[in-house]
């Protein structure tokens, strides 16, 4: 676990906020739809992606959820963003493309 995993980690069990991952999910659901909502509202949904903006306290709240869901799975969070990196690596390298394919 590294260190931003093991400050949110800290920060859970000295604030005793320590839930089920389900819970977590939710949040981190939540959090990235606060960020859905600031898009499609600087954008003007869309019509104007020149104007996207989006708050860094959201950016934040939302990388806390998922660093706290991670937390609660016991899966490190750098861990598991080096395999996904390796992934897409390896899709543009086969075929040119970042997509699963499905």
């Amino acid at each position: 676990m590294r260190d931003s995993q093991r400050r949110v980690a800290d920060f859970l069990a000295e604030a005793e906020l320590h839930t089920h991952p389900a819970y977590r999910l939710l949040d981190l659901t939540a959090e990235v739809g606060e960020l859905a909502a600031d898009a499609a509202k600087s954008s003007a949904y869309g019509d104007d992606p020149e104007s996207l903006s989006v708050h860094s306290e959201e950016l934040g709240d939302a990388l806390f959820a998922l660093l706290a869901l991670a937390a609660e799975l016991d899966v490190d969070a750098e861990t598991a963003l080096e395999e996904s990196l390796a992934k897409y690596e390896s899709r543009i390298e086969g075929d040119g493309t970042p997509g699963s394919g499905r």
